[in-house]
């Protein structure tokens, strides 16, 4: 069998990069791969190269590899198309993304979803994804399109509706990250849960979430885990991934609406109205709310990174632990025929009839030779399809701007924000689009101008 072909778009993000090729290349399938990689930035990609010589040779893998600053050239002929980048990078725009709203009184936590960060970000990002859509039609139109870029939901959802002709599937790792959490909090080794998640991406839910018992049955743990949590019990803060912000948020939630939501409680405590309130510090103290979250991550990253690639220059081999990303796990499948199943984003033709057609469903997908065939979930209560339509009319405004060039949208979809609606009146929440699209203007396409309509009389 041929060797695939993977291209790598947004190589610069050298530890993703890592981790993704560093799946591949242990996969026997896939380890003798040639991997186009491309970014815009010639000193990153030039530290990509480096790490990629690296994990080759640690792994005695017989790989092959090329550089690329174009991306219709490094797309020529790929199996498989991998994205990973983020317009405008943390400074200017992810730094704008906080401070303007701030301004107005209007915190976040991360900002790269929903809410107007989210917003912005899909602005920026959209028409770069199109862009990469057009390259692959044009050479390599039979590819398979991993897109890892958030906001996931806003760029899955304007990719089907625009070009649905490209093989795509927007992929995270939050649902394989929740489940070793809870795993943790019940100390339950993860290899014996099964779970079902259905819903958005970072807005789906737990459906099931079970005990593989020795003689083949299967235990509902729900029980253990509102016990847990009405008990003080959980969640255990040595569970958590990230210690700056304990699961206080989803285990609340559970409790009121009797799921467990997949995505971290940073991120969700900013889709809902309910934990971020400028004059209820109370509720932010008592969650564990960690405001401004994204930044200081980003500043930790940067200089984690310097401090990593500068070891990896003094070694000839470096470690590659397997991730918990999809994306070798669907390129095996699909160039083996190996099935396996994996959660994925992709446009809704039924998949969760609860949700509106055409909208970026999260649901379980079979892959193999056929590609990404997702499954049917028809079990989704109520509470949590409201939850998720509040998120999906945000999605729906952001992209119908995309696809209509209406400016309008983009103060409309954030007027519909629950975070931004709960916190801010129609003046405040015009006059802080106005000031982000000004500040933006070079990272926007041409048609964000300002809407003639924007005034209020």
């Amino acid at each position: 069998m041929a060797n695939p072909k993977i291209t790598f778009i947004g190589a610069g993000s050298t530890v993703f990069m890592k981790n993704i090729i560093g799946d591949v290349l242990q996969r026997d399938a896939l380890k003798g791969a040639h991997v186009a990689l491309m970014d815009i930035n010639e000193q990153r990609l030039k530290e990509s190269e480096m790490v990629f010589q690296k994990l080759v040779s640690s792994l005695g893998a017989p790989a092959t590899y090329s550089l690329h600053l174009n991306q219709k050239e490094a797309l020529e002929g790929a199996d498989f198309v991998v994205v990973a980048f983020q317009i405008g990078g943390y400074e200017p725009c992810t730094v704008t993304d906080f401070e303007v709203p701030k301004k107005f009184g209007l915190r976040q936590t991360i900002a790269d979803t929903l809410g107007i960060g989210g917003i912005m970000r899909g602005l920026r990002t959209v028409p770069h994804l199109w862009s990469i859509c057009e390259d692959i039609l044009e050479v390599c139109p039979d590819a398979v399109m991993l897109q890892y870029v958030n906001p996931m939901a806003i760029n899955t959802w304007a990719i089907a509706a625009k070009y649905p002709r490209i093989k795509q599937v927007g992929l995270c790792h939050s649902v394989q990250h929740t489940a070793n959490e809870l795993a943790s909090d019940l100390k339950i080794p993860v290899s014996k849960i099964r779970y079902l998640s259905a819903g958005i991406n970072h807005v789906a839910y737990f459906l099931k979430f079970e005990e593989i018992m020795d003689d083949g049955s299967y235990r509902n743990l729900y029980p253990d885990l509102h016990k847990g949590y009405a008990d003080g019990i959980f969640p255990r803060p040595e569970s958590s991934w990230n210690p700056r912000c304990p699961n206080k948020v989803r285990y609340e939630m559970m409790k009121r609406v009797g799921y467990f939501a997949t995505e971290s409680s940073e991120h969700f405590a900013e889709y809902v109205p309910w934990f971020i309130k400028r004059d209820r510090p109370d509720i932010i103290e008592r969650f564990g709310i960690p405001l401004d979250e994204y930044p200081k991550r980003c500043v930790e990253q940067i200089a984690r990174w310097k401090d990593e690639l500068d070891g990896y220059k003094n070694v000839d081999k470096i470690d590659v632990p397997n991730s918990v990303e999809y994306a070798s796990e669907i390129m095996n499948s699909v160039w083996t025929g190996t099935p396996s199943v994996i959660y994925g984003n992709i446009a809704n033709k039924g998949y969760i009839p609860a949700l509106p057609e055409g909208c970026a469903v999260e649901v379980p997908c079979l892959v193999d030779r056929n590609g990404i065939q997702p499954t049917r979930v028809d079990t989704l209560p109520p509470q949590l399809a409201a939850i998720m339509r509040s998120n999906i009319n945000v999605q729906d405004l952001t992209v119908q701007a995309l696809l209509t060039e209406n400016p309008d949208h983009i103060y409309h979809a954030a007027m519909m924000d629950p975070h931004t609606g709960a916190e801010l009146d129609l003046d405040q929440i015009w006059q802080m689009v106005d000031e982000l699209i000004d500040a933006h203007q070079d990272w926007l396409p041409s048609w964000v101008g300002r809407s003639k309509k924007k005034k209020v009389a």
